[in-house]
């Protein structure tokens, strides 16, 4: 009698784990047979009797001779926190793993004897795990804060085996390649070798949904290949994570709800729900998100991130910190909390504080274009330009064509007076926003069409410039900047009445821009002069608008 009678109802099918343990220590002690001694250790394994699982098999000398029993008695290790002993224990045989091949030195359980190889049973069981053991070992590097070593582990556990979806997840979800760094990984991947045929082609397109997003915008559509399962959550999850990186965030917001109405707790929707949340200021519906996700997830990273970003939309700073720095402690390699915590310091203007987030951003997500462009922000708001522009720089090694950075190395050109290259990069982060949509820009670029417009002024192509402006007021129109921005273009061009209109409106809506008070000033002494004595209904208009400003 085996495991395979006794154990297999209690323990998966089941769960019931205490009485799978009692009586697999009945078959062990009449059997002693490896597959039995090894579905004994598993069974401690699912009932966190991590220590007595390591013991069970050390005990029986089966770690050196079986993958699967060494593969179980490093992974009781890594649960413990051990991660050295992890090591030592994958180790055993001096199977080192170096960046210098791209493969184990040899396959982890070739040529080794097995009693099955003997007596038949479960061989494959407990040979058939280099995969495995691949992406454990890449688990344990990452505790270790060794990224490069894990990004390898998991490249080699894809390659052992294409369907191991946890390595690639591991390697996109944790930023360790860039866009192009992930795109050749699944070109490298042996699909054909390894798929049966007509799946390798689904399988790929599966992965390359999942790769980044923010790099660069892109028409939010479902991949032909893709289009049998269409109505999978996943691939509808990922078409909502382009929304949100175009900025589309009423699209991504009807998407997410929808998602979340069928599986309220899908691990990937969450966190393009919450940034949805953010973006759109609804904080009751955060809140109430939040609150959700913290009573039936206590122990779950995004939980307290979902909190954090509830207190940071209320502008409640310190709370939000100190929920974020509680969900990096449970999670390190979580780079959205990593952000927004960062972002609570950059809002109430701390900026040494903010930097020494994305500094740590920075080294946890090494692929990710974002934490390197936040510094660079920071350091433009300090008025270091120069580092501010090498930031920037690294940003676009990474992410060449997000509009993002493009349009912050476009004012920095302009900060330097170097127009034409300014004007180039505006346009150019424009086209790419524009290429991946048919509507209305979203709200979010505005900055973009002003800039455009100040660069087309400074050109002295007046006209031009405010055609941008007011693109720029269609897509925000309680802009006072915007209204400023148009005042002092009529200004330029003489038409000072409409330059005082404009400028009213702009301190309208912000009574103390001291630009606009001294432009309104010079416009109306401009305009006193070009009007006759005779021209008496002018002067009480502008008598009144003064009235305005002064009420």
């Amino acid at each position: 009698m085996s495991g395979e009678t006794w154990l297999p109802m209690s323990v998966p099918d089941k769960h019931h784990y205490e009485t799978a343990i009692f009586w697999a220590d009945k078959l062990v002690a009449v059997s002693d047979a490896v597959e039995d001694v090894f579905w004994y250790a598993q069974t401690m394994y699912y009932t966190g009797q991590y220590h007595r699982a390591i013991h069970l098999l050390t005990s029986r000398k089966l770690i050196k001779a079986y993958p699967a029993c060494r593969y179980l008695a490093a992974k009781c290790h890594y649960e413990c926190k051990e991660w050295q002993e992890a090591l030592n224990v994958l180790d055993m045989l001096d199977m080192s793993f170096t960046r210098a091949s791209s493969t184990l030195n040899t396959s982890l359980g070739q040529n080794l004897p097995t009693q099955d190889d003997k007596e038949g049973g479960d061989a494959a069981l407990l040979r058939n795990c280099d995969n495995s053991i691949c992406l454990l070992r890449g688990r344990i590097y990452e505790a270790m804060d060794n990224r490069s070593l894990a990004a390898d582990c998991y490249r080699e556990a894809l390659r052992l085996d294409v369907y191991c979806f946890e390595a690639f997840d591991l390697l996109v979800s944790h930023h360790m390649l860039t866009a192009t760094e992930e795109q050749d990984v699944i070109d490298s991947l042996p699909f054909d070798s390894q798929c049966p045929p007509g799946e390798a082609e689904v399988i790929k397109g599966l992965y390359q949904s999942r790769t980044k997003k923010y790099n660069c915008p892109q028409e939010a559509v479902i991949p032909e290949v893709l289009a049998p399962l269409a109505d999978n959550l996943d691939v509808i999850v990922s078409t909502a994570e382009q929304h949100l990186y175009n900025c589309n965030f009423r699209a991504a917001h009807k998407i997410t709800t929808k998602v979340l109405n069928q599986d309220p707790y899908n691990s990937q929707c969450l966190p393009i729900h919450i940034a949805v949340l953010v973006e759109l200021k609804q904080s009751n519906d955060l809140f109430y998100l939040s609150h959700k996700l913290v009573d039936s997830y206590p122990d779950k990273c995004i939980s307290w991130f979902a909190v954090g970003c509830y207190y940071m939309l209320t502008e409640n700073y310190p709370f939000a910190r100190w929920y974020l720095s509680k969900a990096t402690t449970l999670e390190r390699a979580h780079g959205p909390s990593w952000l927004a915590y960062g972002h609570t310091f950059g809002m109430n203007n701390d900026h040494d504080q903010a930097m020494a987030a994305y500094f740590t951003a920075s080294q946890i997500m090494r692929g990710c274009h974002l934490p390197v462009l936040y510094i660079g922000l920071e350091y433009g708001l300090t008025n270091n330009a120069k580092l501010a522009e090498r930031f920037f720089s690294e940003a676009r090694g990474i992410a060449p064509t997000d509009p993002f950075v493009l349009h912050e190395m476009g004012v920095i050109h302009f900060g330097n007076g170097n127009l034409p290259e300014a004007e180039r990069l505006f346009r150019k982060a424009l086209s790419h926003v524009q290429a991946c949509t048919n509507e209305m820009l979203e709200e979010r670029w505005e900055p973009l069409i002003n800039n455009l417009g100040h660069v087309a002024r400074k050109q002295r192509r007046y006209q031009e410039a405010l055609d941008y402006h007011r693109q720029a007021l269609l897509l925000c129109p309680q802009s006072a900047s915007t209204y400023s921005a148009i005042a002092f273009v009529y200004a330029l061009m003489g038409n000072h009445a409409d330059a005082v209109n404009y400028f009213h409106k702009a301190l309208g809506l912000r009574k103390d821009d001291t630009f606009s008070t001294t432009m309104l000033t010079s416009s109306m002494e401009a305009l006193m002069a070009e009007i006759s004595p005779c021209d008496g209904n002018i002067e009480i208009q502008m008598y009144y608008h003064t009235e305005d400003l002064i009420n």
